[in-house]
């Protein structure tokens, strides 16, 4: 019963990040197109959400637990797909000896145990990528405030993040970085 709620706050989350992102392009929008822009005074930021999901502290923390919580899966699915290759590698071996009966026993378990084989990954995947968005989002909600913490100190008027080109001296990434690690260590 637990897995539907889990399903809800995933959708929930990722309906919310979207929702945020086209009120975000929205506001970039029309903070562009009013000339607020070209104010005197107007500052701007740049933000790299790639490098905060791969230098931050929290996003190293939650791939560690991630691989954590995976590894015994991880670890059964490799030994089970050695079990199948071994019972591939016998049937190849000794189908020209075996009874007719015998050699199709072995087919369907062999085809059985491959389904089987095949779904648990299947699900293992869905599992830890459901898992790896959970960790993502909880991450990004902690950047956003991180960020909005350094925009705020430093008064810039308006963050972009991910872009195509930004100048190193709008770059506010380093400085988020460290206002979401020492957040962390709180």
């Amino acid at each position: 019963m637990m897995a539907p709620a889990v399903g809800i706050h995933m959708t929930n989350s990722l309906s919310r990040t979207i929702r945020l992102a086209v009120v975000g392009v929205a506001l970039v929008i029309a903070f562009l197109s009013s000339g607020v822009a070209h104010a005197e005074g107007s500052k701007v930021g740049f933000v790299s959400l790639e490098r905060i999901l791969r230098d931050s502290a929290a996003a190293k923390t939650a791939l560690q637990k991630l691989d954590q919580e995976f590894l015994k899966r991880r670890q059964g699915l490799e030994e089970s797909s050695k079990q199948l290759q071994g019972m591939v590698a016998k049937l190849e071996r000794d189908a020209a000896v075996m009874s007719e009966a015998d050699r199709r026993k072995l087919q369907k378990e062999t085809a059985d145990f491959e389904r089987d084989l095949q779904r648990r990954q299947r699900e293992f995947r869905e599992d830890a990528n459901r898992r790896q968005n959970e960790e993502t989002a909880l991450i990004l909600e902690r950047a956003t405030r991180a960020i909005r913490q350094v925009a705020e100190a430093e008064k810039i008027d308006i963050v972009f993040q991910d872009a195509v080109y930004a100048s190193p001296r709008i770059d506010i990434t380093d400085k988020v970085l460290r206002a979401l690690n020492a957040a962390g260590s709180r």
